[in-house]
């Protein structure tokens, strides 16, 4: 049971790893002009938002975040090395862009019809204030994922002659990621003269839409809290009964 539950860990992480991938490659994309980015967003969109690429993602999520929460429960103690700490902080601030990213495009798209392109997502995230948070949640999300693969893959000899490009794509995907979103904001900016505004669309859900976004985030940060009291409170009772045990001599 472990080893299945370690490769089915391994598989949804791949998945987010490449969803992971193709967000960073789409915004780098951006470096040389927002029409490519835009090309590439709308092949992404076609994969993702297809009914295989749905239940491919989000299966994963789902996946992946159910085993968190096992892995989580079940821990006796959290004496863990720096590494681990790094990658337990990242994998969980993964869902934070996952939850955004899933209210703004794909619920937006699905109830409203709101068409996601780069301009209309650039402008949404200057008009809220969160672009830099969309970029600081990325770069968390890729190194959980590329820690995860290393750690799995370290012990064979391809994975460690390769190990100055995996250390290259984990620096340099995010890096040029931001590079080709500022590349955006800046196109964006050159061609409207007066005021940013968001879609119509956004703007007349916009309440709903961070209905929805509160809810699920309350409920994925209670998930979470709970699955570590739940575990801590395991633990406890578990060292009480030990003590009360009578000792065999």
């Amino acid at each position: 049971m472990q080893t299945l539950l370690r490769r089915v860990q391994l598989g949804s992480g791949v998945v987010l790893l490449v969803y992971l991938f193709l967000h960073l490659l789409n915004h780098a994309l951006g470096i040389w002009s927002l029409d490519l980015a835009g090309r590439g967003l709308m092949l992404a969109l076609r994969l993702w938002h297809s009914a295989p690429g749905t239940v491919l993602l989000y299966g994963a999520a789902l996946l992946h975040f159910s085993l968190a929460l096992w892995t989580i429960y079940g821990r006796r103690h959290w004496g863990l090395p720096l590494t681990e700490w790094i990658r337990l902080w990242a994998g969980l601030s993964l869902p934070l862009l996952l939850i955004r990213h899933a209210v703004d495009t794909r619920l937006a798209s699905s109830l409203y019809g709101f068409e996601p392109n780069y301009e209309r997502i650039v402008i949404a995230l200057i008009t809220s204030g969160s672009q830099g948070l969309q970029l600081a949640l990325l770069a968390p999300g890729w190194v959980h994922g590329c820690l995860g693969l290393w750690l799995r893959m370290r012990h064979h000899a391809t994975a460690r002659r390769a190990k100055a490009v995996l250390m290259f794509l984990l620096v340099g995907m995010p890096l040029l990621s931001a590079v080709g979103f500022f590349r955006m904001k800046q196109a964006v900016l050159a061609t409207h003269t007066g005021p940013l505004h968001p879609d119509p669309k956004l703007v007349t859900h916009h309440l709903t839409l961070d209905t929805w976004r509160h809810d699920i985030l309350v409920l994925y940060l209670s998930l979470v809290i709970g699955a570590l009291v739940a575990g801590l409170l395991r633990n406890w009772l578990e060292r009480r009964r030990l003590r009360k045990e009578p000792v065999n001599v």
